[in-house]
């Protein structure tokens, strides 16, 4: 049947699309003891076996997921060279680690970490067994941190092949050398650099289309974005390549920033002088500029389910165990314990479903007490994981139970058939147009249902 006898009988028996009712969802505790201070929770390009996780001090560790046991050695451990690891009650030690796109082949990995006075990124390679790392890397950026708090720390490689590290403030209250706002200090930032295989120093350089390039000073040209406080976990979307800054705030409110793919480039996001919306009355930038980014959430500092006190940025949810929360975006509060999710429409600039999960989540969690949200973890399939500031690892699961995936529904599989037919053309057509909130038929998520969305559909036909 040609794709114009298709479209016309799917208009003849275009329905209302269903509203999808969310699955019920679960933790599943996967480590109890073992660990120190996780801060930190990704995998290894392609790899679905094992999960990575950091310790403040220095140690990067391996889950094994077949068995959800942690291994005795540590992958690697940097212990000497981090400064302030050892305790929780500061914001230093080891917090960021990202896998080169061909660590397949180049074996090359990625550390943050804070040093004696300065923070540090550094290049590490895998030896010939595949658990263990050597223990000799190269310092690939370092500069000056003034204060021992708001080091930042994440780091991840975008949709582009570029590194991409957020950097804090350099601590203190308020920002007092006002370092967010300063293009020529690395502090407050998101960074961006192209690492290179081997070789000599510096061993990166610098994308072209960074927007402050050939800048004062050299500061300038890995600055990708500016004005923030302590991003203390951002994360790519790994299907739209989107990437969402969860920033903490000063003394009043706690901010989510977004950035659509392919845009971004050289935004301000306000700090110092802005908490969330909010003028914080300090000096260094004119409040109300256009040129400052506002956040797409915020929350403020109270008790209770509705608020906290400091942010634990999360993932866009892509897995295959829960989907009718595909595209649903997960954060915590690392003191009030609290875990929501929302949707996010950037072409309407909408939230919907937004929802505490605190009831189904829990706080209490298989005889385990959650002791503070130190971060959120993706695995190589994109389910979510939860990591305790007490040790514990937990996956979110469906309240059904965990188990293996179905393979995933080709695009355009409306209603889960496993075919895409008229049947579905029928469903897209019945959210044709502009969508307040995500609808079936949204298939590349730009927030309109069109001749685009039918072009995905029928390419994938049978």
């Amino acid at each position: 049947m040609k794709a114009s006898s298709i479209l016309v009988a799917a208009l003849a028996a275009a329905v209302t699309a269903p509203v999808l009712a969310q699955t019920a969802i679960d933790t599943k505790r996967i480590i109890s003891t073992g660990l120190v201070f996780p801060t930190f929770i990704t995998h290894a390009p392609g790899d679905d076996t094992r999960l990575f996780v950091l310790e403040k001090a220095g140690r990067i560790r391996i889950v094994n997921l077949a068995t959800n046991t942690l291994l005795a050695t540590s992958f690697l451990d940097i212990d000497p060279l981090v400064t302030g690891g050892a305790s929780v009650s500061d914001e230093q030690g080891l917090l960021g680690l990202a896998f080169d796109p061909d660590y397949a082949t180049n074996g090359q990995f990625y550390v943050y970490y804070t040093g004696s006075g300065t923070n540090n990124v550094a290049r590490y390679t895998v030896s010939a067994n595949p658990n263990v790392a050597n223990t000799t890397g190269v310092i690939m950026m370092t500069w000056t941190d003034p204060f021992t708090n708001h080091n930042g720390g994440w780091m991840d490689f975008g949709p582009d092949g570029n590194l991409y590290i957020s950097t804090g403030d350099g601590g203190s209250a308020n920002d007092p050398g006002n370092r967010a706002q300063n293009l020529a200090d690395r502090n407050g930032k998101i960074h961006r650099i192209k690492p290179t295989v081997g070789g000599a120093s510096p061993y990166y350089t610098v994308p072209a289309s960074n927007p402050f390039v050939g800048g004062a000073t050299t500061a300038d040209d890995t600055v990708w974005a500016y004005g923030l406080r302590n991003a203390w976990r951002c994360s790519f979307d790994r299907e739209t390549g989107d990437l969402w800054i969860a920033d903490v705030g000063q003394n009043a409110v706690e901010e989510i920033n977004f950035q659509a793919a392919g845009t971004g480039a050289g935004r301000n996001y306000g700090w110092r002088c802005t908490e969330g919306t909010s003028n914080t009355g300090l000096t260094g930038c004119t409040f109300g500029s256009p040129t400052l980014t506002a956040p797409i959430h915020t929350y403020t500092h109270v008790a209770g389910t509705t608020g906290g006190y400091s942010l634990t940025g999360g993932y866009v949810y892509r897995g295959c165990r829960i989907p009718d929360l595909q595209g649903t975006y997960f954060f915590a509060d690392y003191v009030n314990a609290n875990i929501w999710t929302f949707r996010y429409n950037a072409a309407t600039n909408t939230k919907s479903e937004f929802q505490n999960r605190n009831s189904t989540l829990g706080t209490s969690v298989e005889g385990g007490v959650v002791n503070q949200y130190a971060t959120f973890g993706e695995d190589a399939n994109g389910e979510l994981y939860i990591a305790d500031h007490g040790g514990q690892i937990y996956k979110i699961i469906p309240a059904s139970g965990d188990g293996p995936c179905a393979p995933p529904p080709a695009p355009g599989d409306l209603n889960g058939d496993g075919r895409v037919d008229g049947a579905d053309l029928g469903l897209l057509l019945a959210g044709w147009g502009t969508c307040g909130t995500p609808c079936p038929g949204d298939l590349d998520a730009n927030g309109v249902v069109n001749g685009a969305d039918i072009g995905i559909l029928l390419g994938s036909w049978g």
